[in-house]
């Protein structure tokens, strides 16, 4: 199996432990996180041309991943 990049451990390596926690505790951030696990595969998937996509629909695939990057970067970093 291929590793997939922009994982969240990969991305907030410090954070892992408080990652998988409030994955727990927080509804909302779990929710987040597991969107964000969706749009980096289908992201991943189109960038490996294991499925491709028009450039426009990944580049808009690309925003949204960088939007909930952010979002979970803004819980981490107030946890």
């Amino acid at each position: 199996m291929s590793h997939t990049p922009h994982e969240l451990a990969e991305e907030f390596p410090d954070k892992v432990e408080l990652i998988s926690q409030l994955k727990q505790s927080d509804a909302h951030f779990s929710r987040l996180a597991e969107e964000y696990h969706e749009v980096n595969r289908i992201v991943h998937r189109a960038e490996t041309n294991v499925e491709p996509m028009e450039d426009l629909a990944e580049g808009e695939l690309r925003k949204k991943r960088a939007a909930l990057k952010d979002e979970i970067w803004a819980i981490l970093s107030n946890a």
